[in-house]
């Protein structure tokens, strides 16, 4: 089985603002048995030291995500934004982005993220790629698109 499911994914979604949109996406992650009960409030920490907006041309994303002795079993969350919420840019951490899709990172492996994040990198970069994810509104095309992308992400679970 792969990192994502189709139960963690959720098209056109409104939130507030950030902490809100990552509190959304752990509690699914948490309620799906993926992460620890205290998986959310390590996300949050993390995103105030270390922010994870990244700038992906006229689409921005972001990549929360927690250490890995917050997860019980690796799993991606994903959310396209109907309007898009600020997050801090990664490299310019004073500078606010408006980010459209957000993928929670839940990596059980120690170092993992990167592994996925350089995966994961050449969807960020494609701007077409991107402008299609956010105009899907069914969650299960929105799922098969993402499954079919990230299907090389392999962690030896």
């Amino acid at each position: 089985m792969g990192l994502i499911s189709e139960s963690l994914v959720f098209p056109e979604q409104t939130f507030a603002n950030n902490e809100e949109a990552l509190r959304f996406l752990a509690e699914k992650l948490n309620a799906a048995g993926k992460v620890h009960d205290d998986f959310f409030d390590a996300v949050w920490a993390r995103e105030q030291k270390f922010p994870t907006g990244l700038p992906a041309g006229k689409i921005n994303v972001a990549i929360p995500h927690a250490d890995a002795k917050y997860v019980k079993e690796s799993a991606i969350a994903v959310t396209t934004l109907a309007k898009p919420i600020q997050f801090h840019n990664m490299a310019l951490t004073d500078q606010e982005l408006p980010v459209s899709l957000i993928m929670m990172l839940a990596i059980h492996e120690p170092h993992g993220q990167v592994q996925v994040l350089q995966n994961a990198m050449a969807l960020f970069q494609d701007e077409k790629h991107l402008a299609q994810l956010l105009a899907e509104h069914d969650a299960h095309t929105l799922f098969a698109d993402l499954d079919k992308t990230l299907a090389g992400i392999s962690l030896d679970q």
